[in-house]
């Protein structure tokens, strides 16, 4: 039997969750190192959008299934092996820049053997919150969990600039190591309650998706707006692969201006999210989701059409558009939340992200290519257009407009 979450566990959990704040704050340095690294080095954006698209992969492709037997395993386990494979991936990398064989290909792969630990590290870390927070502290430590992870996320390009300028990689590099050891000990400190006696295999997952798609059709809009959703995660992740290379190239930047943007870029994140967490209603969320697109929209076309050298203007850019990203998400999910029966949501929510995010290596795979093509400021604009093209043509040739999503299940 499940043990029930009591102030007990939630304390441990406390002491573990420090402990993956440092460790998250290790791989946002070495992420924004390695990325760094790779622009330096070749100055392509093919090769950027192949090293995005192979870190990124890993969490598409094995995320779903990890989450699988994430419910079958011992989940102390899988977070050990995966942080300690993690850590082990970043000290051959480490070797490589000691011994000069720094081949940008097998650098690379070697990364995205790290995003590869992150599907199965992400899914598990989450699952065990419900076990170990009591349910009426649930909500305030996601809320919690999200305001810490993003400011972890702010000042982790902050300092990988910072010692960008003093040290050389080989050392900035064992800060992932270290801030492993401080996590794995925090993990290896407490006990996390098992739930495997409760584990049971039930429908198929073909029986599971084809049930989720019904439901899909179902509900008047949901296919229009996760097509909708779908093609704005599409349009957008050339600015989010090739940003690095665009501040880089296209405005002679440096380590640090670049960790001004993805600063700037996180918190508008944090300030969405705020946002969202604080409006107890929004009225009309269909027009809510159309406004937040254009209008992350707009902050893409600042941002692309920044003068030269203006860093802090991209960033104020990247800001608008991903304050409106949380935004979106929260109205989106509250419509599946609350039009899609209980017994039915976790299939539906499955197959939406399944989706959502499935298009998004595709994007990254061929934004390299065709910025080579087309330039990356014409790339950006380009997709930014379709994005805005995409709100109009669902607004005005759908009926997605007379959908009211106003009711509770």
């Amino acid at each position: 039997m499940n043990e029930v979450a009591t102030s007990e566990t939630f304390r441990k959990y406390i002491f573990f969750w420090i402990g993956q704040l440092f460790s998250l704050l290790g791989s946002s340095i070495v992420q924004f190192v390695i990325i760094w690294w790779i622009t330096n080095e070749t100055e392509s954006p093919i090769y950027v959008s192949i090293a995005a698209f192979l870190s990124f992969l890993p969490m598409v492709i094995i995320s779903p299934l990890a989450g699988v037997y994430v419910d079958r395993w011992n989940r102390k386990l899988i977070i050990a092996i995966s942080d300690s494979f993690q850590a082990l991936t970043t000290f051959f990398i480490i070797i490589l820049f000691i011994t000069n064989i720094t081949n940008v290909w097998i650098v690379i792969i070697l990364n995205s053997l790290r995003g590869l630990c992150q599907a199965f590290h992400f899914p598990t870390v989450n699952a065990i919150i419900p076990i170990m927070v009591p349910k009426k502290y649930l909500s305030r430590i996601n809320g919690i969990n999200y305001f810490f992870t993003g400011i972890v996320q702010i000042f982790g390009p902050i300092i990988s600039a910072f010692l960008f300028a003093i040290w050389p990689i080989q050392l900035i590099l064992w800060s992932d190591i270290i801030t492993f050891f401080i996590a794995i000990t925090a993990l290896l400190l407490i006990k996390i309650p098992s739930i495997l006696e409760k584990n049971k295999i039930q429908a198929s997952f073909k029986e599971d998706f084809r049930i989720g798609i019904e439901v899909l059709k179902n509900v008047p809009g949901l296919i229009i707006l996760l097509v909708l959703v779908s093609a704005v995660n599409f349009l957008s992740a050339p600015f989010n692969t090739l940003m690095p290379l665009f501040v880089k190239v296209e405005h002679f930047g440096t380590a640090a201006d670049l960790a001004i943007v993805m600063a700037l870029i996180q918190v508008g994140m944090i300030s969405g999210a705020f946002i969202a967490s604080i409006k107890k209603n929004w009225r009309n969320k269909v027009k809510v989701i159309m406004l937040g697109i254009i209008i992350a929209v707009l902050g893409r076309i600042i941002a692309t059409l920044s003068p030269q050298g203006f860093i802090f203007l991209i960033g104020i850019g990247g800001l608008i558009r991903s304050a409106m990203i949380p935004i979106i998400n929260t109205n989106y999910l509250t419509i599946i939340q609350t039009n899609v029966k209980p017994e039915t949501q976790g299939r539906v929510l499955s197959i939406v992200m399944a989706i959502a995010t499935a298009v998004t290596p595709i994007a990254m795979i061929i934004s390299g290519p065709l910025a080579e093509i087309m330039g990356i400021i014409p790339l950006f604009l380009f997709f930014a257009f379709l994005e805005f093209l995409s709100v109009v043509v669902t607004w005005l040739f759908t009926n997605i407009k007379h959908v009211s999503y106003e009711k509770t299940v």
